[in-house]
């Protein structure tokens, strides 16, 4: 039986593992198929596998060696579904990228400085650039740290991820649509809607608009069946619109995300003075914290003027001019913060993550039970893994 090396690391508010490409290459069988089957999917509990039975562990990360000048690492982020026999391809995942420096200075791809290291991280599914700024004390990355961030009950050490000139990295435009607003059909009518693409496509609607606050818990907007399936609608729509697929039911799982945006609590001490509240929909449930990408999306958009992110927060943010500019979000874990720059002439949203290695393992993957399940298999992404 064949043993693939991998290793699970925690990233921000998400568990992956992490695999370097060449040990996914299997005689005989794809990369999502290898993926499937390491995770145990398609079950809702993965039970035969090493996938956590939600979205937010059910990561991979695909590492090698940066092939472009001026870039230490690429990385492949894959979203394993886990009710489905699906891998997406199409998004990359801000709080996995948080594993990805200390794993390659780890692994002595990039040789680390007194102090602090800087990755430059070539992420290949949306062709986007982030640079990692991590402590690298007596030129060694630390195992544990002690920074703490909302949604994780447990310091690790502390990632800074900086997204460079985020504007239009899938579709080539920050408003793939062309407007700051359209107009979609809605669970109770036409919807006003920003599609938005910084970090990763986002579809930001007001969480008024279909009948919330924006400040439920996630488990109560996850148990209106009904609510969910007409917010993928709406989503399938905008992606259609963005250009990311032909028709409505060619969207895929992940792209795009879906967020839900209120203004903050009338008292300012109860979303601890955020700019703006948010719910974010990932896989079709409310994420428990926020996607790391998401939040760039909503930064960038937040200072174009009439957008739905602006008008939630009462106006468009700063630009940053000199010094960092700052937005808070409210979550359902606690305020998450971004920070705007610019940093030789380039536009860089910024936040702080956490990561830790859980460990390291060798998975064995069982020979396939039979030729069905391969045939099912989506393939449609496969080209982003190097060849």
């Amino acid at each position: 039986m064949r043993e693939i090396p991998a290793t699970w690391m925690r990233g921000g508010t998400s568990k992956c593992w992490v695999f370097e490409h060449d040990a996914l290459r299997v005689p005989g069988r794809t990369v999502d198929e290898v993926l499937l089957r390491l995770y145990g999917s398609p079950d809702p509990r993965q039970v035969d596998g090493v996938g956590g039975g939600t979205s937010t562990t059910s990561k991979a990360v695909l590492l090698a060696p940066g092939t472009a000048d001026g870039v230490d690492v690429d990385y492949t982020f894959a979203q394993v579904a886990v009710e489905e026999r699906r891998v997406d391809w199409g998004s990359n995942c801000g709080n996995c990228s948080a594993v990805v420096a200390l794993y390659a200075v780890r692994r002595g791809w990039v040789l680390p400085r007194a102090g602090t290291t800087r990755v430059r991280v070539h992420n290949t599914n949306t062709g986007q650039l982030i640079v990692q700024e991590v402590p690298t004390p007596a030129g060694r990355v630390p195992e544990y740290g002690t920074a703490v961030i909302p949604g994780v009950p447990f310091p690790g050490v502390p990632v800074h991820l900086w997204f460079a000139d985020p504007a239009g990295a899938t579709t080539g435009a920050l408003f793939p649509s062309g407007n700051q607003v359209d107009r979609l059909d809605g669970p109770d009518g036409p919807i006003t809607a920003t599609l938005v693409d910084a970090g990763a496509p986002v579809v930001v609607l007001p969480a008024a608009a279909v009948g919330l606050t924006g400040r439920e818990r996630p488990a109560e907007i996850d148990a209106r069946l009904g609510l969910l399936a007409a917010l993928d609608a709406v989503r399938r729509q905008a992606a259609v619109l963005m250009g990311l697929a032909p028709t409505p039911a060619a969207a895929q799982r992940a792209v795009p995300k879906l967020a839900l945006v209120a203004p903050p609590a009338a008292d300012p001490s109860a979303d601890l003075a955020a700019d703006v509240t948010v719910r974010m929909l990932s896989m079709g449930r409310v994420h428990p914290a926020l996607a790391i990408t998401g939040s760039v999306a909503l930064t960038v958009a937040a200072r174009e003027p009439g957008t739905v992110v602006a008008a939630a927060r009462g106006g468009a943010a700063p630009r940053p001019n000199g010094a960092e500019s700052v937005l808070r979000f409210a979550t359902p874990a606690g305020i998450v913060e971004t920070r705007s720059r610019t940093r030789d002439g380039v536009d860089e949203v910024g936040v702080l993550r956490t990561a830790r290695r859980l460990a390291d393992a060798r998975l064995p993957l069982p020979e396939p039970a039979g030729t069905a399940i391969a045939e099912d298999v989506r393939h449609d992404h496969e080209e982003v893994v190097r060849g």
